[in-house]
């Protein structure tokens, strides 16, 4: 089980499909998915699908738990 989460990218579905070609079953979720969400799915990996905003942005997408500490 691969969780993919979607930070915003153009290329998310591609990389899951990508994954389900190679019999490897995978999720989508939304970047801002909570690490509860996450954690009950029991992933084996994580694949992060960025967007087009720069890390360096003060407004990037950030995980929920990133964003709790930062506020």
């Amino acid at each position: 089980m691969v969780l993919v989460l979607d930070f915003g990218s153009q290329y998310t579905r591609l990389i899951a499909r990508r994954l389900r070609e190679l019999r490897v079953f995978s999720l989508i979720l939304p970047g801002r998915a909570s690490l509860e969400e996450i954690l009950k799915h029991k992933p084996q990996a994580l694949i992060l699908s960025g967007g087009p905003n720069s890390v360096f942005d003060p407004d990037a997408p950030r995980p929920g738990r990133i964003r709790e500490k930062t506020r």
